[in-house]
């Protein structure tokens, strides 16, 4: 460069330079800059500040000279890194995520171990997903149901699945025929023989899971990890038909198993560190990311989940539109509404477990405002969710799916619609209150697998960084603040206990 005479002033310190693609201040640049606003709009609906400051930036640095836009952008830079935004989600989706997937909650003094062999016990979508993600790790997998056919269905979930990765051109016929070759459909028990862990993914029954669990342990090697994929059923309950519950864990999958990066590590009362690291162990040789967490009724993740779609639900209840509970959830950051998410998983999933909790607590069932939906859905309107053609939402043939128009009908719309920033925040709030009860009873032992679990496993905003840095962002004062207020609106569900009002008393935040 320096023999070629190379020149050291750059372009845009010429004098006379244009940008190269015309005046900023043009009506075509003007409409571009405009339609950025939009898609920028439509895909953060404003709660991540980095692609409208990146774009601000971009227009307001070259209506001036370099040195002006450098800076313009120097500033733009420094108010994003000293945000809450930036701060949160570099914590939960890098430094605490980073922790996770070198297995931070591993107990010391437990050798390292690599699953050769495994045995999933149902071949529905679930068993499904878990048997080709560890075949991709190269596992043996064993994909047991309770007739060869039914096998034979969930082994060609994952012959679906390459296919298309050989479409993308993501694989080859070669990598599709040896992953599937590891993978051994099966109704015989017996096939069961040498695994090192076994993932039961059956109906949500505890005497179907008793009986599978007892079939399973006559078979396989004393050392074998039982597994349960259980996302409502305690631990420690399901451990009791086993005879080995020191080896009984939960290892709670999300679906569907191939997207999801989450495992829910759940600990039975008698679960001893050798089966929670080789669990741990196993999750890691998926590639997957887990947190671990104490037994209860729905564990962590789901026991969340459910006051999102019941809070949403009961605002249905309330009168308010139906598209505006939907679109409130969304603009919060929330993947899905929580009236489509229920569709999703069957309003008849929803009044199954609603009637086994009310038993197992021994209180009535329904309960409250959403259990009364469910419950009117289910029995009286026969409205049983996306797998049945009919939820809250109607699923035609030849269009995409639309609210139920009749929902106005069995469920009147109230005079006065509640604000959208109102609806946003009951929304985030309870499914927050709800984690700090968990950190509360022991559910949670840590923070980091809070906020964690809560954006990958469901969903939970990113831009907040998790429900408990949620908490940590407003400040535990003005939360514990605002549950009185709503609990005062909306009923006792959004009462804060005595723990969390110490904590908030002595300015307690999560993260200290």
């Amino acid at each position: 460069w320096v023999l070629e005479a190379g020149d050291a002033v750059q372009p845009w310190d010429r004098k006379g330079f244009r940008i190269p693609h015309g005046d900023l201040s043009s009506p075509a640049t003007a409409q571009l800059f405009m339609g950025g606003n939009a898609l920028i709009t439509k895909n953060t609906k404003h709660n991540y500040p980095a692609p409208i400051a990146a774009q601000s930036a971009m227009f307001e640095g070259c209506m001036t000279s370099i040195d002006d836009g450098l800076n313009i952008e120097s500033q733009y830079f420094g108010t994003l890194l000293a945000g809450p935004v930036a701060r949160n989600m570099m914590r939960s989706l890098f430094l605490s995520k980073g922790k996770a997937d070198k297995l931070a909650r591993r107990p010391e003094g437990v050798a390292r171990s690599r699953v050769k062999k495994l045995g999933i016990l149902g071949a529905g979508m679930m068993g499904a997903g878990i048997a080709y993600v560890s075949a991709q790790a190269g596992i043996e997998v064993v994909l047991l149901d309770t007739s060869q056919a039914s096998a034979e269905k969930g082994k060609a979930y994952s012959e679906g699945l390459l296919q298309k990765a050989i479409e993308r051109g993501h694989s080859t016929a070669g990598q599709a025929a040896a992953l599937l070759g590891l993978i051994k459909p099966t109704a015989n028990y017996h096939d069961l023989a040498g695994c090192d862990l076994v993932i039961e993914a059956v109906f949500e029954s505890v005497q179907i899971k008793a009986d599978v669990t007892a079939k399973t342990e006559a078979v396989v090697p004393e050392r074998c990890i039982f597994a349960s994929n259980t996302s409502t059923l305690p631990i420690t309950g399901l451990a009791q038909a086993s005879e080995r519950p020191e080896q009984f864990i939960g290892l709670h999958f999300f679906s569907p198993v191939d997207k999801m990066p989450l495992v829910e590590v759940i600990l039975g009362k008698r679960t001893n560190d050798e089966a929670l690291a080789r669990s741990l162990d196993y999750v890691q040789q998926i590639r997957k990311t887990p947190i671990v967490v104490n037994d209860s009724r729905g564990f962590y993740t789901s026991r969340v989940f459910s006051t999102f779609t019941s809070e949403g639900i009961a605002m249905l209840a309330e009168g308010v539109r139906p598209a505006l509970i939907e679109n409130v959830a969304k603009m919060a950051g929330m993947p899905v509404g929580p009236l489509a998410v229920t569709d999703e998983v069957t309003l008849e999933l929803a009044w199954k477990i609603g009637k086994e909790t009310a038993a197992g607590l021994g209180r009535d069932y329904p309960a409250d405002l959403a259990q009364q939906v469910v419950q009117k859905m289910v029995e009286q309107l026969d409205r049983r969710g996306k797998r049945y053609g009919r939820g809250f939402y109607d699923y035609p043939a030849d269009a995409r799916k639309r609210l139920w128009p009749g929902l106005a009908e069995h469920f009147p719309l109230a005079d006065q619609q509640p604000a959208v920033a109102e609806l946003k925040k009951r929304l985030l709030t309870i499914q927050a209150l709800e984690t700090a009860r968990c950190f509360e009873e022991g559910v949670l032992t840590h923070a980091e697998d809070a906020d964690i679990g809560s954006i990958f496993g469901w969903g939970f905003p990113a831009w907040t960084g998790g429900t408990l840095s949620w908490i940590d962002t407003i400040g535990i004062r003005e939360f514990v603040a605002e549950c009185d207020r709503m609990a005062a609106s909306y009923g006792e569900r959004f009462q804060v206990s005595d723990w969390l009002r110490a904590r908030a008393a002595d300015g307690q935040d999560f993260y200290g």
